[in-house]
């Protein structure tokens, strides 16, 4: 389970100050996986970091009773002078993972070959997304944080990659963001729809995503939510 509760972030910029997430309060229970949509900028990714850990809400708290990863795919936490290899153990003692199941899951699921053992500064933005990915895999939590996985690598890559997600969450749980619709419902059974710092919850994932295609202006109208 993870609960947001009045959950606030706001950026301090140079036409003043601009309100990504705004009093949002939800719970989002163990089991199943929730999409999280909206328009881009809209906060999704900044609400999927805090969650996460890696950013602090203005206001609010976030409580869970269970592991929580890291937004899937983010390669931000490598350090560039080690190598593919180095990074997969480094996190795997932060993790507690067995370092030598992490090296042998993550360079085979990579595809990286030879270049797993240079150092990350060399890679290209497409080879740290796989390493990224690979790593994120490699380790079990409760509750994965997904944000535009299938636009990870090549179709086959991407292919693999969301086979082994799916694999990953018959046990575990996950907030999706995508923009890819067919991946939002072979995944997630329920929606929360960010527009304007509020968060709209939608126990059906159809109703979400109309809705969502109404801010787009794909739809003439909204949602009619059930009384």
């Amino acid at each position: 389970m993870i609960h947001l509760e009045n959950l606030t972030k706001i950026f301090h910029t140079d036409r003043g100050p601009k309100t990504a997430v705004d009093h949002v309060t939800l719970t989002i229970p163990t089991g199943g996986s929730l999409a999280l949509l909206g328009r881009n900028g809209a906060g999704k990714s900044t609400l999927l970091q805090m969650i996460s850990g890696a950013m602090e809400p203005t206001y609010g708290q976030i409580l869970s009773d269970g592991t929580i990863s890291w937004p899937v795919g983010f390669a931000g936490a490598f350090h560039p002078d080690l190598t593919g290899a180095q990074n997969a153990r480094f996190i795997a003692r932060v993790y507690g993972a067995e370092t030598a199941d992490m090296v042998d899951f993550v360079r085979e699921f990579s595809e990286l070959d030879d270049n797993f053992y240079l150092p990350v500064r060399n890679y290209s933005s497409g080879m740290r997304a796989r390493l990224a990915f690979g790593v994120s895999m490699a380790v079990d939590f409760d509750t994965y944080l997904i944000d535009e996985v299938a636009a990870v690598g090549d179709a086959s890559f991407r292919d693999k990659s969301n086979a082994v997600l799916k694999a990953r969450l018959e046990n575990s749980s996950a907030v999706v963001v995508s923009h890819s619709m067919g991946l939002i419902r072979q995944i997630c059974d329920r929606g929360a729809v960010l527009e304007n710092g509020k968060l709209t919850l939608f126990e059906n994932i159809e109703e979400a995503i109309a809705q969502h295609e109404y801010h787009m202006g794909i739809r003439r109208y909204p949602v009619k939510r059930k009384s």
